[in-house]
This record gives C-alpha cells, structure tokens and sequence, in this order.
C-alpha cells in the first residue's frame, strides 16, 4: 500500500504474496513463471472502494486482469519498508 501523503512512499508491503504466476499462461510464454503488475484501477465507479482491478503482464506474451478486494483493515504481519522507503 502506498502512502496516502506521497504516492511514491510504501507505508505498507503483504507477509504473503497477492499474485503469482499459477495459470498456464503465467507459467509459459517469452519469460516463464513471470507476473508483472502494470496498473492498478480503484473501483469507486461501481460504489466499491474496496475493490481493485489489476493489470499485469502474464510470462511476457499475454495481458491479464485480475481483481483485488481489501477489507477496512489490513492482515498483521505485514510490515511497511524502512521510513522513507520509495518505490
């Protein structure tokens, strides 16, 4: 999650992965077992501020979408990189 104050600053990074190359598509292709977040899209239009569209890059050959839902607080464990940290 990034900062609020500064788009550029992360004040909070998941314990756990949110996306990982598990279809066939992600597995195979020009570079193999890669997912690359691209974009990211906040679903306020559809009255969901929790949801979030994600584009990514699927093994270098593909586009995909995936969709992202987060609760009013974040799982513990988690933990933002050193102050100042930047993206």
């Amino acid at each position: 999650m990034l900062s609020k104050n500064h788009s550029r600053v992360i004040s909070y990074r998941s314990a756990e992965r949110v996306l990982t190359p598990t279809l066939s598509q992600e597995r195979s292709g020009a570079v193999a077992n890669v997912v690359s977040p691209t974009g990211i899209d906040r679903r306020d239009d559809l009255d969901m501020p929790d949801r979030f569209d994600v584009y990514y890059g699927m093994a270098d050959s593909r586009i995909g979408a995936a969709r992202l839902d987060l609760s009013n607080s974040l799982s513990p464990g988690g933990a933002a990189d050193p102050a100042k940290a930047k993206v």
